[in-house]
């Protein structure tokens, strides 16, 4: 964001000054956040700073509901019973403090126009150093109340204090208050001001007036001027500081107790800020030097800059200034601010192109759902203009200039970058070291500076800009990348992930908060699910239906908790057990016990950052780090939390699941997602394919399923029993398998090979390619018949066959299988001849038939 000038508004100042004024007068802001200073109640919402014991006024922690000592303290009652322990009992029994400083002004009981020095007796200084000297000669009979009755009160105050953010009453003749009289003397009093000696004697009594001395008034007007309000208990002094910063903090006060952040903005943060405003005299909070502020305020800055951004900037002006606001289009994306810096592409002309294409998705239904989309596209430019900067003339700033010698060099550079993982022009890591350029990095790189420069050819818009379209069409396709698929977990890492012993350690050691890692991972071993559908589980993601335990979750990515499963007893038991931990985590911080309209809020892995109402889940990088940890130190090898769906997909589909059902559970959207199973776990599939049976043509009913798939899963034990052993119970045959006994036994074939209408032909899903080439074939034939009579009694013939063929289909297509069976030919030479192939004719001996040959004759 642009930032003001140091001196003096400008035009655009004024205009936000009085945009901003406008908004603060509005009838829906909230009246507390104006004025020059805030008073916030100790109880507030989002800025409340009481200590959560009764009737305590001492202010809380930064990190707890509580002050320093009941904090200690509460940390000690938890320490004494860590299972037991509420806070409803430790609030019973703890007693409120006195604040030990920051109270607000109270007047002398005896002169009206003096602050109280002593608060407990609320006199002045001089009537406390009167009643001390009362009462070390009266010892134990000093009366406080007596004494008081006789004081009388001096004729006037000292006047307001000196320092210019300050409007206390100064409690001395040196014209401070008490909180700016103890700094001057810690600063070594500048300027040399002083009273004399005994002037309460001397004076005071007498009621004459004090004198005071100054050896350098300039020095000590400007150490006042430059004086920072006094602290002051729930109160935000924003006395002193330009009309422009004061208005923006006060609207963003207001606007950060409207958006829920979790972002937790503390008294004592605020007034760091306001402190920085004042102490370098800025006209904005955009002049100050963020890197210079401490942690806290410049966190806060940044978020109120960034909220004003969509106020200060309209779309044309984020375009010049070379950033997309996504608020200006009304999206926003998880983890990202709302501005898109695209300053990393030097040339303007090739930034508006990037902006133009970004816009057009912000605007689209099609919107991307996460950021990725835009940071690629970003990459691309980016790396194309800074080589541009570098090897066109101009730098690249001028389009007219660019021909295919410059689209061929670039692409050159940056393959050449790919193939040593060299650094990069632009990408930077969280560290400043610079990034690599990856193979899978360049393709990406390449795609999007294709794509985006040819839309500029459909548009019509490459004349417009004076770009050559030789540089486009020069431009490489980058191509697509290689698909990775997750590896089911090895046997001997399955084994250590699933160890009591190692299960306990991940505990103990990477979830010292107690946030539910383990029971996160043992959820997804049991149930297969996305690592994000298992860390947002809600608090009542839990129940029994019909006595059998169900887990409810979000398996669309759209927010609907509607979908269950059913899950074994011992899982059921350990989130039940967590949830009770949270429940107990919510009375510990609240002191009460939620509501069920809280509780249906709740999440069952709530995180201890910013989450008071523990409604927020832990985050996926803090799981997946802790993992990734953790299987580091079994030294099995690597491991990624998602291949315990993996895992699970492939061992359903070994023990004889469809890929129906296996797509049904694992919440599969299409058959694509699902064939990533398939790929993995493919000699699986070979072997359930042959499984499905089906009566053949000359059955009593072809194409009635021998297993009835439709209600019962195929099982292996079942598929075993069913007699599916190709070598010892039945024999493959052209178009099936052949069960009759005495063929199997090595006898001769009754029929003599008429498969087509013997009843002891069974179809299986190996063979539906082979029967779709003969109905396929039939229909040609009847098609050429001469007459009508004819082809129906083709037809006739074949329906029996035909019949076969659809109950085929219906029994694969109930399964799941039907593509994957019109996909793969799964009927090979050794299906057939397995028996002879493996001893008849061994394959040493077929490799080489001349050789065989010459053998034989010298044998002979």
């Amino acid at each position: 964001m642009r930032a003001l000038p140091e001196r003096g508004l400008g035009q655009v100042g004024r205009d936000r000054l009085e945009l901003l004024e406008a908004l603060i007068s509005g009838p829906r802001f909230d009246p507390l956040f104006r004025g020059d200073v805030l008073d916030i109640p100790p109880d507030h919402e989002t800025y409340g700073w009481g200590c959560a014991v009764l009737e305590c006024l001492r202010t809380r922690t930064s990190t707890s509901d509580f002050c320093s000592t009941h904090r200690k303290e509460w940390i000690d009652h938890l320490a004494r019973d860590p299972e037991g322990a509420t806070r409803t009992g430790f609030l019973s029994a703890t007693q409120p403090l006195e604040p030990a400083g920051g109270r607000e002004e109270v007047l002398c009981a005896v002169c009206p126009d003096r602050p109280a020095y002593n608060y407990s007796r609320r006199i002045c200084l001089f009537h406390y150093r009167l009643w001390d000297s009362y009462a070390r000669r009266a010892g134990a009979s000093a009366d406080f109340a007596s004494w008081l009755r006789d004081q009388v009160p001096y004729p006037q105050g000292y006047g307001t204090c000196r320092a210019a953010t300050c409007d206390r009453m100064a409690d001395t003749p040196l014209g401070l208050c008490a909180q700016h009289r103890e700094r001057y003397i810690a600063a070594g009093r500048p300027g040399r001001v002083s009273l004399p000696l005994l002037w309460e004697r001397h004076y005071e009594r007498t009621r004459e007036a004090v004198p005071v001395s100054t050896e350098d008034p300039s020095a000590f007007a400007a150490w006042c001027a430059g004086q920072q309000p006094v602290y002051q208990i729930g109160q935000i002094s924003m006395v002193g500081m330009r009309p422009l910063a004061k208005a923006e903090l006060q609207w963003g006060l207001e606007a950060h107790t409207r958006d829920g952040s979790r972002t937790r903005w503390t008294i004592t943060d605020l007034r760091m800020l306001t402190n920085e405003c004042r102490q370098n005299d800025v006209d904005s909070l955009a002049g100050l030097d963020l890197d210079r502020c401490r942690m806290k305020p410049r966190q806060i800055a940044r978020e109120i800059l960034s909220r004003l951004r969509p106020l200060y900037y309209t779309k044309e002006d984020s375009r010049e200034a070379g950033f997309i606001e996504t608020a200006h289009f009304g999206r926003r994306f998880p983890g990202m601010d709302t501005c898109f810096d695209l300053s990393a592409v030097p040339q303007r002309w090739l930034r508006d192109v990037l902006w133009d294409h970004i816009a057009r998705l912000l605007q689209s239904v099609d919107c991307p759902r996460s950021r990725g989309t835009l940071d690629s596209a970003r990459r691309a430019l980016s790396e194309l203009g800074a080589f541009l900067d570098v090897d066109a003339p101009g730098g690249g700033r001028t389009p007219e200039l660019l021909t295919s010698r410059h689209a061929e060099n670039f692409a050159a550079d940056h393959r050449h970058r790919a193939a040593g993982n060299l650094q990069s022009l632009v990408v930077r890591r969280t560290d400043g070291a610079p990034g690599t350029v990856t193979k899978d990095s360049a393709r990406i790189t390449f795609n999007y500076v294709r794509k985006l420069l040819y839309e500029l050819l459909e548009r019509g818009e490459a004349d417009a800009i004076g770009l050559d379209r030789s540089f486009i069409t020069a431009l490489p396709r980058g191509g697509r990348l290689p698909e990775r698929k997750r590896r089911p977990f090895d046997d001997r890492l399955a084994r250590a992930l699933a160890d009591e012993g190692n299960l306990r350690r991940f505990a103990a050691t990477w979830d010292a908060n107690n946030r539910g890692l383990r029971d996160a991972w043992e959820a997804l071993v049991y149930t297969g699910r996305r690592c994000s559908e298992v860390l947002k589980l809600r608090f009542n993601c839990i129940s029994y239906l019909n006595g059998v335990p169900m887990l409810w979750h979000d398996q669309t990515k759209v927010g609907n908790l509607d979908e269950g499963i059913r899950i074994p007893e011992y899982l059921f038991n350990r989130l039940d057990n967590r949830r009770k931990t949270t429940l107990q985590r919510f009375e510990r911080r609240q002191g009460r016990l939620p509501t069920v309209l809280e509780r249906d809020h709740m999440a069952l892995f709530p995180t201890h950052v910013k989450n008071p109402r523990e409604t927020e889940s832990i985050s996926y990088g803090f799981f997946s780090s802790s993992f990734r940890e953790w299987v580091a130190t079994l030294d099995l090898g690597r491991g990624v939390p998602h291949q315990a769906r993996h895992t699970l997909a492939t061992k359903l589909l070994r023990a004889g699941a469809s890929l129906a059902h296996i797509r049904k559970y694992l919440g599969q959207i299409s058959e694509h997602m699902a064939e990533h199973y398939v790929d993995i776990a493919g000699s699986e599939l070979d072997d359930v394919l042959p499984r499905v049976w089906v009566g053949g043509p000359g059955s009593a009913n072809p194409g009635e399923p021998l297993f009835d798939t439709a209600t019962n899963p195929l099982s292996r034990e079942t598929a075993l029993a069913m007699a599916v052993d190709v070598g010892r119970r039945c024999t493959p045959t052209l178009g099936g398998l052949c069960t009759a006994q005495v063929v199997v036994d090595g006898g001769k074939c009754p029929r003599n090979l008429d498969c087509d209408s013997c009843d002891k032909l069974v179809m299986t899903g190996a063979d539906l390619l082979y029967w779709r080439r003969k109905r396929e074939q039939w229909y040609s034939i009847a098609e050429r018949a001469p007459d009508d009579a004819t082809a129906d009694y083709l037809h006739k013939v074949f329906e029996p066959t035909a019949r076969a063929i659809d109950g085929l289909e219906r029994a694969l297509a109930g399964l799941g299988l039907l593509d994957q069976a019109l996909a793969m030919d799964l009927r090979r030479p050794q299906d057939y001849f397995s028996n002879m192939w493996n001893s008849g004719f061994p394959v040493e001996e077929l490799a080489d038939p001349d050789d065989h040959d010459d053998q034989e004759d010298e044998v002979a």
